[in-house]
């Protein structure tokens, strides 16, 4: 997962980059994981789900409310293609502290956090500072000298925060840790599902891939898969790898 976060008051090329990253990220095989807030939450939800068709929220309340409630639509897309995340109860209503302390959720799941646009007293300098806590990479988007919503993204970078300028910085960046991978398309059977074991490993290669991400791909039910795939690992043809990822053994 990238994490996008950024300023609710965003602008509109703020909120135009948030979405464009998001998209470019998607395509190249990231999960765009936000807040679900206002501005350029919104907008990266938008972009991951224009790129992949999936993505993650991690929000501020019980997952049977929807904060803010003009993203109601926008939480039921990603329900359908990713995931709502909370460590909230069900029923618990949006209080302010709510937010800061989903942002260390938000950045611990994610390979790296991208700021978009923040003024110096924004959320998203939270998630960024828990970002390098956790060890994982900060990136910033740098913006005119006259904006205060380029102020704390300036200071990111101040502070060591990766300057970049498109989203192929962002991945050139993480190529040391994670590869680019475009999503795979294999042909199913004729009831929409993929027939014995020889669908399921063409699905597979030396990159792991999660359980989920082969349940997408293959159309077939989690059990029937995870029986499939317990076979093929038995059988020494795929190996279980350290995250709960899957891999082809060749």
């Amino acid at each position: 997962m990238l994490a996008i976060v950024g300023s609710r008051n965003a602008t509109p090329q703020g909120r135009r980059d948030a979405a464009a990253f998001a998209q470019h990220l998607a395509e190249a095989g990231l999960t765009i994981v936000s807040g679900l807030a206002e501005g350029i939450d919104t907008a990266a939800h938008d972009g991951g789900l224009a790129g992949n068709g999936s993505g993650v929220a991690v929000v501020g309340t019980g997952l049977d409310r929807v904060y803010p409630a003009k993203n109601r639509d926008l939480a039921h897309r990603l329900t359908t293609g990713g995931a709502l995340v909370s460590e909230f109860a069900l029923g618990t209503s949006p209080k302010p502290g709510h937010f800061p302390r989903r942002n260390r959720v938000i950045s611990g799941l994610a390979l790296g956090v991208l700021v978009v646009e923040a003024a110096p007293q924004s959320g998203s300098l939270i998630t960024a500072r828990l970002a390098g806590e956790q060890g994982r990479d900060v990136f910033a988007i740098p913006g005119s000298i006259h904006s205060p919503l380029a102020k704390g993204c300036h200071q990111l970078i101040r502070q060591g925060a990766k300057l970049v300028e498109s989203a192929e910085d962002i991945l050139e960046e993480l190529r040391g840790t994670w590869a680019p991978t475009r999503a795979r398309r294999t042909e199913p059977a004729a009831n929409g599902e993929l027939a014995g074991d020889e669908g399921v490993l063409s699905l597979l290669d030396s990159t792991p891939c999660s359980l989920d991400e082969l349940v997408g791909r293959s159309g077939l039910t989690v059990d029937r898969l995870s029986a499939m795939l317990l076979t093929l690992e038995l059988e020494g043809r795929v190996a279980l790898v350290p995250g709960g990822f899957y891999q082809r053994q060749y």
